[in-house]
């Protein structure tokens, strides 16, 4: 089984696989945490494990204080692709701050490597960048708030003089979409380690008593026949467990294929109307095109980019009949409609940002971090997160949108301006869960189940675009289960 040698290295070390800030540890910590009374030193021992529908659990406990870290191990049998995660929780009276966490450290012998990456930037992304591994340490992250061209959550470590068809390669990616980091480092006997997790930049995250944070999940593979083994092996793994897939193909090895899609922004750009638009379509159709998507300019007072976002009504000048005309006649030639928002920003020139100053990341007082003319609506506080699941509630139960393009533009430069007490630089993640697949009606599942029509669920086929990297696995802040 391809995998199964790294799973038995892992387990062969450092419990379990979690180095934590203590104990003499030189190296990354995958765990820092500051307790009440000002300790930082943390030594997890094994306390017991118990099997899961997936996989298994391992529990630690710090030898002196009541915090217990579960470590939650599932294998692909096919693939030998091994996910990892952990779940902190503490049980001490008082609150304590996880300063880092990562979610999971992935061990390599000593040898001699060569590390591949993603780079990029807008219209030029998918950089490979190959380098060879030295003493050190190489750091791959986003601090952006989300991931992005920029960097890419993934790696490839080949040993030796590895190729597409040979030699053995270890790889990971991480399931997350906010700020994140990978760390390869190399000590002075050449042994390779690498931790992936949030971004410990700003993260200060607070546990209350009864709290427990759950990291994402990092997926680590082992190919012994080169980058074009463990490029196939992965795809396989993401087409059969990572797709969302509706309730008529959940049975089916792989998802149905994607449909083709016409886009209107480089016709119209945001001079869209009901007769122009319709127009196109009819353009398209003629294609054989599968679904026809409206672009940005359908809404508010949406003329440029310079106003608008935020107010998500219908443009009556531009839609006299509401998006009903539009979507009935893209049916009528045979195809699905989709539709461009932007939910998570908002224009400072709109209805919404007037009504609601407050409601975007940035410190009182203090300049604000625009980019396109555009703020970042803070999606950790609950009125703002109510109000945008409202609205697309409210537009996808009364209109019959087969398909949302949802741009995110967000970047780190505003979460540097998150204005809470101290608890709140979770808000780092809190945003960025605000705006992952979980969190709405519609998670993890690609079906369209919005609560005022549930009906629709096991029938329609509802899907999201996310312009940077979606996720099914975002961190969730629970009470710990009572034992009694």
């Amino acid at each position: 089984m391809a995998g199964l040698g790294l799973f038995r290295h892992l387990l062969h070390h450092h419990t379990a696989g979690v180095r934590q800030l203590g104990a003499g540890l030189f190296v990354e910590p995958a765990l820092k945490i500051s307790l009440a009374d000002g300790d930082r030193d943390l030594v997890l021992h094994y306390q017991s494990y118990s099997e899961a529908p997936d996989g298994f659990d391992v529990v630690l406990k710090d030898i002196h204080y009541e915090i217990y870290v579960t470590l939650h191990y599932a294998i692909d049998k096919e693939s030998g692709i091994l996910a990892r995660s952990a779940i902190i929780e503490n049980r001490e009276p008082k609150a304590v701050t996880v300063e880092q966490a990562a979610a999971a450290s992935w061990s390599l012998p000593a040898g001699h490597y060569t590390l591949n990456y993603l780079t990029g930037r807008w219209a030029g992304e998918w950089n490979l960048t190959q380098e060879k591994l030295q003493p050190g340490e190489r750091v791959i992250e986003s601090r952006r708030g989300s991931t992005g061209h920029q960097a890419n959550p993934w790696f490839a470590i080949q040993s030796g003089e590895a190729s597409e068809e040979q030699g053995e390669v270890w790889f990971g990616a991480l399931a997350w979409s906010g700020s994140w980091r990978i760390t390869i480092e190399q000590d002075q006997l050449e042994t390779v380690r690498v931790t992936g997790g949030y971004n410990p930049f700003d993260f200060g995250y607070v546990l209350h008593s009864g709290e427990r944070l759950e990291t994402p999940i990092f997926y680590g593979g082992y190919a012994a026949h080169g980058l074009g083994e463990a490029s196939r092996l992965l795809h396989r793994f993401e087409l059969e467990h990572i797709l969302p897939r509706t309730a008529a193909t959940a049975s089916q090895p792989l998802p149905k294929p994607r449909p083709v899609i016409y886009n209107s922004w480089e016709a119209t750009e945001f001079n869209v109307n009901e007769a122009g638009q319709m127009a196109l379509a009819e353009k398209a159709a003629a294609l054989g095109i599968d679904r026809f998507v409206m672009d940005d300019g359908w809404f508010g007072q949406r003329k440029d980019d310079h106003a608008g976002l935020g107010d998500w009504y219908v443009n009556q000048q531009k839609f006299p009949h509401g998006l009903k005309a539009l979507i009935d006649r893209v049916h009528q030639l045979g195809m699905d409609f989709g539709l461009w928002v932007e939910p998570e920003m908002v224009n400072p020139d709109s209805d919404l940002y007037r009504q609601h100053p407050e409601w975007v990341l940035n410190f009182p007082g203090r300049p604000r971090s625009e980019a396109r003319n555009q703020l970042v609506l803070n999606l950790a506080r609950p009125d703002v997160h109510a109000y945008v699941l409202s609205f697309l509630d409210k537009l996808l139960t009364e209109n019959d949108i087969a398909f949302l393009k949802w741009i995110t533009t967000a970047t780190g430069a505003s979460l540097a301006g998150i204005s809470f007490p101290r608890r709140n630089r979770s808000a780092y993640m809190s945003s960025s869960r605000g705006t992952s697949m979980r969190s709405w009606p519609s998670c993890g599942t690609g079906t369209r189940m919005w609560r005022s029509n549930p009906a629709q669920a096991a029938a329609d086929e509802w899907t999201w675009e996310f312009c940077a990297t979606p996720t099914r696995f975002g961190p969730r802040i629970t009470p710990t289960p009572s034992t009694s």
